[in-house]
């Protein structure tokens, strides 16, 4: 890819994983192989086993965030060997902002994966399964305020800001069921909404997820070193909603609020539009194209080689 242009790429998170992900690109590109290599040497597993395979671990979030992290990479190493692919501005949705991090150059693969292994097992580890929920808010032009007044005094917030048109709530599974009940009695005459129940082992970014900063944030200490903070104006935080800074002590406090505060992809979104002409989706799955479509910005979504081709024989 041999343009001008400036490009822009944006990785999904957590519930993008399936059974045979980057399989193709595992097979057929050798700098793939060896990120699923790298990855498993870091790790002390098989992680290409646990992608391909079906192995139910996939779907434990201490397992999956790796096996997506892994995955991800793989696909963009693939591309840039193949295509000279090389974005400009990097962005990723909750988990993906890990993945954004790697690819902008600031983390380094082998470290992320054990971080977010960790991430992953705290995460679980913070709430008993059953005790929290998430779902999902879809309705045209959602007011965030409203929904927030509606929830006032309940055990739950808001988690991700995903476009003009979808937000997810997190928290106590019976305020979880008071926000429908109040929505159902409030919501405004003459619109419409759509209430679905996330299937998710732990109510993330919500209050609940606290217990678990200091644990997370000595995490990254130890194990994210290596850190390398020159590139980090190129990546998206999802706590602010801009660009981090070069400052490594404000990118870990960034990456440990975000387990428990709103994710903001769509700020997220408008950032990376602002900068790039061209936006790529890299990753097992494709959710991020129709966030995008929200604000009036194409993403084009890669999820397998076939996809690639496709794209970047138009391109060029």
């Amino acid at each position: 890819m041999k343009d001008n242009k400036n490009i822009a790429v944006v990785f999904p998170g957590q519930g993008s994983q399936k059974s045979g992900m980057g399989k193709d690109f595992h097979d057929q590109i050798p700098v793939c192989r060896q990120t699923y290599e790298e990855a498993a040497d870091a790790l002390g597993w098989d992680v290409s086993a646990m992608c391909f395979g079906e192995d139910e671990r996939l779907n434990l979030t201490e397992y999956t965030q790796p096996c997506i992290v892994t995955t991800e990479i793989a696909m963009l190493r693939g591309l840039s060997k193949i295509y000279d692919f090389t974005p400009d501005y990097f962005g990723g949705h909750s988990l993906g902002e890990f993945t954004a991090l790697i690819a902008a150059g600031v983390m380094p693969l082998a470290d992320t994966v054990k971080i977010v292994q960790m991430r992953g097992r705290f995460m679980q580890e913070a709430v008993p399964v059953g005790v929290g929920g998430m779902a999902a808010v879809i309705s045209e032009n959602i007011d965030i305020d409203m929904l927030k007044k509606l929830m006032d005094g309940l055990n739950a917030g808001v988690a991700n800001i995903n476009s003009t048109n979808q937000v997810v709530i997190s928290g106590e599974m019976p305020a979880i069921d008071e926000t429908e009940k109040r929505l159902t009695e409030n919501f405004p005459v003459g619109k419409t909404f759509r209430f679905i129940r996330l299937n998710v082992s732990a109510p993330f970014h919500s209050y609940l997820m606290k217990s678990i900063e200091n644990r997370f944030a000595d995490t990254l200490e130890e194990i994210g070193k290596d850190l390398d903070p020159r590139n980090a104006f190129k990546v998206t935080s999802n706590f602010t909603g801009g660009f981090h800074s070069d400052n490594v002590r404000e990118i870990r406090s960034k990456l440990v609020n975000q387990l428990s505060n709103t994710v903001h992809w769509r700020e997220n979104m408008q950032s990376l539009a602002a900068k790039a002409e061209a936006i790529y989706e890299i990753g097992p799955g494709r959710p991020l194209r129709d966030f995008f479509k929200t604000i009036g910005v194409t993403c084009q979504s890669i999820t397998g080689l076939s996809t690639a081709e496709k794209i970047f024989k138009s391109v060029n």
